[in-house]
């Protein structure tokens, strides 16, 4: 497929923009005027459309507004000698993505071409990221036979066809963001982006720009405007993780942006429309945020409009043994080719078990039972439970194989996985609360957490 359609009357000018091009690395496809340029974008697609403004047979508007009714993604770079900011400003108005003022300076050309093609590409990836995840796993899979979940899925079914914000409270690891999607996906915003946003993870200085986007010069390094996840969701759903954990001056912001269904860009001259459902999560208890002044007590009622409280895995009965044989079926198949199943005294194990961690943590054992296994059925050991009063690889509850360092490595790894989930267990997810407890940085925790994937 060409990379880039150059649209051009002036031979000299298009001559010296090809080479330019195609120096670069670039393939380029040549038109003379808008009538052969439109006849072009309807033969086969561009990555790129570079077109001048004024030319015979029609103009670049009229070029810019073809390669668009094409593929509403196409980027197209409009030129024009005559410095006009009316056309400009028209040309941007109909889509086009940037423009370029004669004389063209090659550099910025090519930067500006660069930066088109990426765009492109990215867009690309993602659309193929959806397709795949469709065919991989379809619709959330929400496994339980337990009153508990029965009702938490009778809540969300409800819930999830109407405009209302959904606010899921819940342990970590209860498996709220699976929720989350599941909302989503029962909506009539099924087709439409969901972008999720861990609030915890995002620095304090730069979660409004994350959220709401700026503008080009709005700050040093702000060298072009940046959409925020607000305005790149729109259409869909937008899923903020953790919203306990942001800072009470992006708070009021956030309440304007879902009341007035419009954000702020930073260095904005005015509001930018959203169109946007919020769906929120926490493990925090936000009514008693609002009483120490630490949460604001108007948003919490606006993101309340109907909450769902996930229970904890250790209140949900058996589903821990129905969720274990489908992480040991699963997981046993992408990492050995075949179902992996659990003994009788591990599922005996798994019931007795507290799960501080809840479905992650049981995922994870699966995970790791999975690797450590020697045989397809799935013991305790492997899990991480009890101690074999015979020496073995496996006696102290990890593979001790290999070297002394090797060995002690696992063991390493093995108690600060436990540890850390205990911590965040014992604050209930706030992660500020549990590094002080382990007595390391938030950054070194932050981390961890993803290495454990916990």
């Amino acid at each position: 497929m060409p990379d880039i359609l150059l649209v051009e009357d002036k031979e000299s000018l298009r001559r010296v923009l090809r080479l330019t091009l195609e120096h670069a690395g670039y393939s380029v496809t040549e038109a003379v005027d808008a009538r052969e340029a439109i006849n072009e974008i309807g033969r086969v697609p561009h990555k790129v459309v570079l077109t001048d403004l004024r030319m015979p047979n029609g103009s670049g508007l009229d070029v810019l507004r073809a390669a668009r009714a094409a593929d509403g993604d196409v980027p197209v770079i409009v030129m024009t000698a005559y410095g006009s900011v009316d056309e400009a400003v028209q040309a941007m108005k109909d889509g086009a993505q940037d423009f370029l003022q004669k004389p063209v300076d090659s550099n910025h050309l090519l930067l500006l071409v660069g930066r088109a093609l990426e765009q492109s590409r990215l867009r690309t990836e993602n659309i193929l990221l959806r397709e795949e995840w469709s065919k991989r796993y379809g619709f959330p899979r929400i496994i339980g036979e337990s009153e508990a979940i029965k009702r938490v899925v009778a809540e969300t079914q409800r819930v999830a066809p109407t405009e209302a914000t959904v606010l899921l409270l819940g342990e970590s690891g209860t498996g709220k963001e699976l929720f989350a999607r599941a909302v989503h996906h029962l909506s009539n915003r099924r087709d439409k982006p969901f972008v999720a946003i861990n609030c915890a993870a995002i620095p304090e200085t730069l979660i409004e720009n994350e959220l709401f986007g700026h503008e080009r010069g709005a700050f040093t390094g702000a060298g072009d405007r940046r959409l925020g996840k607000f305005e790149l969701a729109s259409g869909g759903t937008v899923f903020l993780d953790e919203i306990g954990e942001l800072p009470l001056a992006v708070q009021g912001k956030l309440l304007r942006a879902i009341e007035e269904k419009s954000v702020d860009r930073i260095g904005g001259r005015g509001p930018v429309p959203v169109d946007v459902r919020v769906v929120a999560a926490t493990n925090k208890d936000l009514r008693g945020a609002v009483n120490k002044g630490e949460f604001r007590g108007d948003l919490f009622f606006r993101l309340a409009v109907f909450p769902i409280d996930i229970p904890p895995l250790r209140e949900r009965g058996d589903d821990v043994v129905l969720l274990g044989r489908h992480f040991a079926a699963q997981i046993g198949n992408e990492l050995r080719g075949r179902d992996a199943t659990l003994s009788d005294a591990s599922v005996s194990a798994m019931r007795a078990h507290r799960w501080p961690g809840n479905v992650r943590e049981l995922e994870n054992a699966i995970e790791r039972a999975c690797i450590l296994a020697d045989a397809t059925s799935l013991e305790p050991r492997d899990l991480g439970f009890g101690v074999d009063e015979v020496r073995s690889p496996k006696s102290f509850g990890f593979d001790t194989s290999g070297t002394l360092g090797e060995a002690a490595e696992r063991a390493v790894a093995l108690v600060e996985r436990q540890k850390i989930a205990d911590a965040l267990a014992e604050t209930d997810g706030n992660k500020t609360r549990a590094a002080e407890t382990l007595g390391v940085s938030y950054k070194t925790l932050l981390t961890k957490i993803k290495d454990y994937r916990l």
